[in-house]
């Protein structure tokens, strides 16, 4: 059979050019705010003030990074967000799996129940004092744990997770398994999650940068700076101009000293979720795809 060439008509060469001018147009200003933060981040601090910074660094310079390195907070924060998303993010893979495994299993009967409460919780919930009550009366405040067991679970990611095993897992194989004497975890630890490494990939990415850029629980649960995750730092620095308990207005001297490091922050902040979403990409993309489309 011979193949038959399309032949693209007036208007279909019209209608892409214009997808293609829209494509281009989005790109340029989803990519420029990047470019700007990046090339301020390297430019002089007058020539941030002035408004010379437009595409490329201007008077190129890392005092700004230089300023994130000397300050001692900067490091404290950056040690405590590394904590709170390591620990963390194991915690949320480790029930996130328990929690989504028994209930992609058909043979578990009260799975629609739970399944149920699970969803009946992002419809409705207790409001943030309630919340906050919560916490207190478990002697959480002021702890590490106050940032890690409250979001221990996040719904959306359970179904997630469920979808995909009941699309990757086969019954066949589990009941295979029974067989040869296995038991529920060991078919959990010793089958599902080797053969889970896409939707474990997804999970950790999801919920490492939801503890990463999380502030709001900080500001809320504790009080001792020593425990600042980095988010919480920058905003100490960037809201309220404080660094270590100085203020950065007689500190930098200048206004533009100031622009100059909120820039670097910003980066520095930025750095490591940059560095890791390269490697877990394609695991990303099938996982997301399988745990969210099939059923």
């Amino acid at each position: 059979m011979e193949s038959q060439r399309i032949v693209e008509t007036k208007t279909d060469r019209i209608f892409n050019s214009v997808n293609y001018i829209i494509l281009a147009l989005f790109t340029l200003t989803v990519l420029y705010p990047l470019v700007y933060v990046v090339s301020s981040s390297f430019s002089s601090a007058e020539a941030i003030l002035s408004g010379r910074v437009w595409l490329w660094p201007v008077q190129f310079t890392l005092d700004g990074y230089q300023a994130v390195m000397d300050n001692n907070a900067v490091w404290r924060g950056a040690g405590n967000s590394v904590y709170y998303t390591v620990v963390g993010t194991f915690f949320n893979v480790v029930f996130t799996l328990m929690a989504a495994y028994p209930l992609s299993r058909k043979d578990f009967y009260i799975r629609h129940v739970l399944m149920f409460l699970y969803v009946f919780t992002m419809m409705f919930g207790g409001g943030l004092i309630p919340h906050y009550l919560v916490v207190k009366d478990l002697g959480l405040l002021d702890t590490r744990w106050a940032l890690i067991i409250p979001g221990a679970l996040t719904v959306m990611n359970v179904i997630i997770a469920r979808t995909y095993f009941q699309s990757t897992i086969p019954d066949e194989l589990f009941e295979a398994a029974q067989l040869d004497g296995c038991t529920d975890f060991q078919f959990l630890s010793k089958i599902v999650v080797p053969l889970s490494g896409p939707i474990i990939a997804v999970l950790c990415l999801f919920y490492a940068i939801g503890h990463w850029n999380s502030y709001f629980g900080a500001l809320l649960y504790l009080s001792q700076e020593k425990l600042y995750p980095l988010q919480l730092v920058l905003r100490e620095i960037l809201v309220q101009n404080k660094s270590d308990g100085i203020d950065l207005t007689s500190d930098l001297q200048a206004e533009g000293k100031r622009e100059l490091l909120k820039y670097a922050l910003i980066v520095v902040s930025s750095f490591p979720v940059m560095i890791i979403y390269p490697f877990v990409q394609k695991h990303f993309v099938k996982g997301i795809m399988i745990g969210s489309l099939k059923g």
